[in-house]
């Protein structure tokens, strides 16, 4: 059955897998950096180097359905789901950083381009993703889908563990690009931007309510796009870009509309790891309210989903 964990491979070619993906994890994410660029307040149940070593031994462990070795395709909906959210924050997270960083080409575009950028994004993510996992690429999504009977809850923790590691990665990446213009930027605002949320006024329960909205609404369409009747196939990925591109324009002004737990947290931890010139705080105190505001979201769209049917 798909996602179906998968016993751990006893062939060669499985261990020689295993071996790669160890591999990668220590080229990208080396002990040294972990060591020497942590930065307080990091949540401590990360503590020094958890990550690393979790990541590392995860695929060797075969908790998760990493690899599937068939004729016709060798990703699982884990990578699947891990690969779309990454997608989904290099082009994300790429657009802020052009219109926000010193010295790039798109300085000063403005939340127009903005709300643009991340729409296109969750183009890509979804229609590259959405014929493996379904694309959810957000765990409001999975969680959303899973209140309305439309996922399995057995899958839940997979699958958002996938789209946090892929939400790193994608941050990582674009940290690579941008490395230079962060270290020429010398607002420690600006650069924390590129990675996570902010609100443009600090009030929790408004900036609580506004992430609940924005996701509310998402999940919503979300639920009615999967209906038999209203299914558009790969193409159910234009919509889904079209309404988180309404909710940038519309609803994005108060917090910049996280409306994913994955999108804001896991670049927020990669913030505090990655060194920068000038590096300021990762802002954890509101680190919460686009973790708990999507999933009051979630649970409210799928509520409303279910009394609508």
């Amino acid at each position: 059955m798909e996602g179906t964990p998968i016993s751990r491979p006893r062939n060669t070619a499985g261990v020689v897998h295993s071996f790669k993906i160890i591999f990668i994890v220590h080229v990208f994410f080396p002990p040294r950096l972990f060591a020497q660029s942590l930065q307080p307040p990091l949540p401590s149940m990360l503590g020094r180097g958890n990550l690393y070593f979790f990541i590392t031994i995860m695929h060797q462990a075969s908790l998760f359905p990493i690899f599937k070795f068939t004729k016709t395709c060798h990703m699982t909906p884990f990578i699947a789901e891990l690969v779309g959210t990454c997608l989904i924050l290099v082009l994300g997270e790429g657009v802020v950083a052009n219109t926000l960083l010193a010295k790039t080409k798109g300085n000063g575009g403005g939340i127009i381009v903005i709300a643009f950028g991340w729409s296109i994004a969750v183009f890509v993510g979804v229609f590259s993703t959405s014929a493996i996992s379904g694309a959810h690429l957000n765990p409001a999504v999975t969680i959303g889908l899973a209140m309305a009977g439309k996922f399995e809850w057995a899958l839940v923790p997979t699958y958002i563990l996938a789209q946090f590691l892929g939400a790193m990665l994608g941050s990582t990446l674009n940290w690579l690009n941008y490395r230079q213009h962060l270290n020429a930027t010398t607002d420690p605002g600006l650069q924390l931007a590129c990675f996570s949320n902010e609100p443009a006024i600090n009030s929790t329960f408004q900036n609580l309510f506004s992430e609940a909205l924005g996701t509310m609404v998402l999940v919503i369409a979300v639920l009615f796009m999967t209906k038999a009747t209203n299914s558009l196939g790969p193409l159910d990925a234009l919509p889904v870009a079209l309404v988180v591109l309404g909710i940038g324009l519309s609803l994005g002004g108060t917090t910049g509309y996280a409306i994913n737990p994955a999108r804001d947290l896991g670049p927020r931890i990669m913030h505090a790891i990655l060194p920068m010139k000038g590096k300021g705080g990762s802002n954890w105190g509101y680190s919460w309210i686009p973790v708990v505001g999507p999933t009051i979201g979630a649970v409210m769209a799928a509520l409303v989903f279910k009394a609508l049917q």
